[in-house]
C-alpha cells in the first residue's frame, strides 16, 4: 500500500537562493538513498520562502526505512548544507506532516 506524505517547512528568507541551488543540482548519492528507502514521486515547491514537499512511501516499515536515511553518511552531509536554510518549528523539526483531505485517483 502506497503511503501519500505532504509536508511543509520555512526556510530562512537569505537562504531561499542557495535551496534552490542545493535542489537544481542534488547529489546522486541522496537520490540513490531516497529510493532505496521506498521513497518515490518525490517533489518540492516553493512559495515565498514556504517550501512544501510530497512524496509516496511504497515500503513496510516507514520507520525503520527513516532510521536508514537517518544514519546515512551522504544524507547525513547533504543535511549539513540544507538544514541551516530553515527556520525550525520546534528544536529539530524542520518539515511539519499536512493532513491529506482530499484523494482522487
Amino acid at each position: 500500500m502506497i503511503r501519500r506524505f505532504c509536508q511543509r517547512a520555512f526556510l530562512k528568507p537569505e537562504k531561499i537562493e542557495e535551496y534552490r541551488k542545493l535542489h537544481a543540482e542534488p547529489w546522486p548519492g541522496v537520490l540513490k538513498t531516497i529510493s532505496d528507502c521506498n521513497l518515490q514521486n518525490y517533489s518540492i515547491a516553493i512559495m515565498g520562502n514556504m517550501v512544501v514537499s510530497y512524496f509516496e512511501y511504497t515500503g513496510d516499515d516507514y520507520e525503520a526505512d527513516m532510521a536508514k536515511m537517518d544514519a546515512d553518511p551522504i544524507t547525513l552531509e547533504w543535511w549539513t548544507h540544507t538544514k541551516p536554510c530553515f527556520l525550525r518549528h520546534d528544536e529539530g523539526v524542520y518539515y511539519e506532516d499536512l493532513e491529506e483531505i482530499f484523494y482522487y485517483n
